[in-house]
């Protein structure tokens, strides 16, 4: 069989995660520290998870309504009220996802014709290009700049439109950068959108992770309601990541239609994890703030301890990452990562894993203990003291 030529060219042009060998590398190693894997080290909470396991007890394992129960949509539409000031009809507006990646494939897959642009600002989560790719769209990526701490910018995006234009990804709070984009960033980029007819695909998952200020979606922005679609979920924000459930928001027309591709192609999200979603979204707050709280010490001690070690970076302001400046080691981003793995085993991420914008730069998770944490900075100083002596013995050389 010549599987090359069974094989769709479309997938066949889309390059693998480069977060994932790192990863792979890792997993044979012992007594490595990771500061990789974007997934917060806490376990769900215990009364989440005793929804889930009380589901299973009762015997609740039928398939649900395709757009999901419309007891969590409810409750989704009011945690949404409540935290964000965002209203959706839970009937009409919400569905229910594997996670917030299969809300982001469903966006792009009900609104991208072949050759439509889709504008994705980078550095940035690695799903959205190739995703756009398979919906016969072209990815039109926009190099953010660390002068800028990583904000779109208006001229920036008026720039990148062109009458092709269908979409425009909006990934904040930012993997992998921690940038954000407030309130008055958010109305320049309106004003740039209104008079057109693009889509904003909002990705708010780190949308409770924020410091310092409350977050602002789009669609709070007057004229931007009617053109977002708003994706989120509960791996970050409520430790859930096993559990795979997001969900997305927009106006009814579109939801509709997305609706039918999730019913092909999912049927519906898994029934235990819409139970326990049910939990989380009625008395999962405090946990929200609990983890927040935790976070932020972490990601002040991590900024402190890099630019101590001589790594500048901007302190960022959501989710939980840091993405240190590593051009004054001499090194490109994966020789860094490679090298810094095998001398200190201790695993920290390409910045040109998430988009051209990237390289110069690792992304460091601080979703991990601050022992770890703690232990990675000694490592990190060590790696770049022996790194200068190695450069400074080949120069005399």
């Amino acid at each position: 069989m010549n599987y090359d030529a069974i094989l769709s060219e479309r997938i066949k042009d889309v390059k693998p995660s480069g977060i994932r060998k790192f990863f792979d590398i890792l997993e044979e190693m012992k007594d490595a520290i990771s500061l990789g894997i974007g997934e917060p080290d806490f376990v769900t909470p215990w009364h989440i998870r005793d929804a889930g396991i009380y589901s299973l007890e009762k015997g609740f394992t039928k398939y649900t309504s395709n757009a999901g129960m419309a007891e969590l949509r409810r409750e989704i539409a009011s945690y949404l009220e409540r935290r964000f000031q965002l209203r959706y009809d839970f009937a009409s507006q919400i569905i229910v996802t594997v996670g917030g990646s299969e809300a982001i494939d469903l966006a792009l897959r009900c609104m991208v014709n072949p050759g439509d642009e889709v504008i994705v600002p980078v550095p940035s989560f690695v799903c959205y290009g190739p995703l756009a790719n398979m919906a016969g769209g072209v990815p039109v990526y926009v190099e953010t700049k660390a002068e800028n701490e990583f904000r779109l910018t208006p001229e920036e995006l008026r720039a990148a439109i062109t009458p092709r234009t269908k979409v425009l990804v909006l990934p904040f709070p930012n993997n992998p950068t921690g940038g954000i984009m407030g309130r008055a960033d958010l109305e320049a980029i309106a004003e740039v959108l209104r008079g057109t007819d693009i889509m904003v695909i909002s990705d708010e998952i780190y949308a409770e992770l924020t410091y310092g200020q409350h977050h602002v979606s789009i669609a709070n922005i007057p004229d931007m309601y009617e053109r977002t679609i708003v994706v989120n979920g509960f791996s970050k924000s409520h430790a859930m990541t096993g559990w795979r459930m997001g969900y997305l928001c927009g106006p009814a027309p579109l939801i509709q239609q997305m609706l039918k591709l999730h019913q092909f192609g999912i049927m519906s999200a898994p029934t235990t994890s819409q139970y326990a979603a049910i939990e989380a979204m009625r008395n999962g707050d405090r946990d929200i703030e609990k983890m927040r709280d935790e976070y932020d010490g972490r990601r002040r001690y991590l900024v402190e301890g890099l630019r101590r070690i001589g790594l500048p970076c901007f302190e960022p302001k959501g989710a939980f990452y840091v993405f240190p400046d590593i051009r004054s080691s001499g090194l490109s981003s994966e020789a860094f990562c490679e090298r810094f793995l095998m001398e200190e085993k201790v695993a920290v991420i390409a910045g040109n894993a998430f988009g051209p914008g990237g390289e110069g730069f690792v992304r460091c998770c601080y979703a991990t203990s601050m022992k770890d944490i703690a232990e990675a900075l000694t490592r990190m100083d060590n790696f770049l003291t022996n790194l200068k002596k190695k450069q400074a013995r080949e120069q005399q050389g």
